[in-house]
């Protein structure tokens, strides 16, 4: 699959392993979030009202267009939260949230 973001430069930072909707996706050391899942994936989550699909907006934190969920619940704004490896991440809310 292609993705929205196309790495031009520092592609040498050291490789960190992640999961979104239980795929395995790799981003690289210093990405935010939404760097990561764009550079895999053509758009970020579905939106709130409507069959369109959502990339982020302002890419700053002021908008909710980048909210995902974290398996365990708590939701992040993929923009502004640097990527850890081991995340598991999910473009919908989890079953039973809120709970």
């Amino acid at each position: 699959m292609t993705g929205r973001l196309v790495r031009l430069a520092e592609a040498g930072r050291p490789p960190l392993a992640f999961r979104f909707d239980g795929e395995a996706l790799t981003g690289l050391e210093g990405d935010t979030v939404l760097t990561a899942i764009l550079s895999s994936r053509a758009s970020l989550r579905p939106a709130d009202f409507g069959p369109e699909r959502r990339a982020g907006f302002c890419l700053m934190g002021a908008c909710q267009d980048c909210w995902i969920w974290q398996e365990e619940g708590p939701r992040l704004r993929a923009c502004s939260t640097p990527l850890r490896a081991g995340m598991r991440l999910l473009s919908d809310a989890p079953e039973g949230w809120p709970a």
